[in-house]
């Protein structure tokens, strides 16, 4: 699986309706794994984003939807990171050595 963090900033209507984020993001959960993926974790932070949740997809596509799904409710906007992990790294480490 790959892993992703998402970067999410509330809109206005995910501002407003603030009470609902933990069942919001309990849908979220739900709804990546209806795609193959998993929620890990996701984490209301103070600063520039007001949410960091963190995604396991088989793929680019599978991670893509998920966010746009989460995207298209309305409530978040997102910047979307790839992340990888120290094995992943070695690798990339290992080709660019040549």
């Amino acid at each position: 699986m790959l892993t992703y963090v998402a970067l999410l900033n509330w809109t206005d209507q995910g501002i407003q309706n603030y009470r609902d984020t933990a069942q919001r993001a309990d849908a979220f959960g739900a709804a990546v794994q209806k795609l193959g993926a998993k929620l890990l974790n996701i984490y209301w932070t103070v600063g520039p984003y007001d949410l960091v949740a963190v995604v396991e997809a088989p793929d680019d596509e599978t991670a893509t939807a998920a966010l746009l799904q989460l995207g298209g409710a309305g409530n978040v906007r997102t910047t979307t990171l790839r992340a990888f992990d120290q094995e992943e790294m070695d690798r990339i480490i290992g080709k660019a050595a040549g």
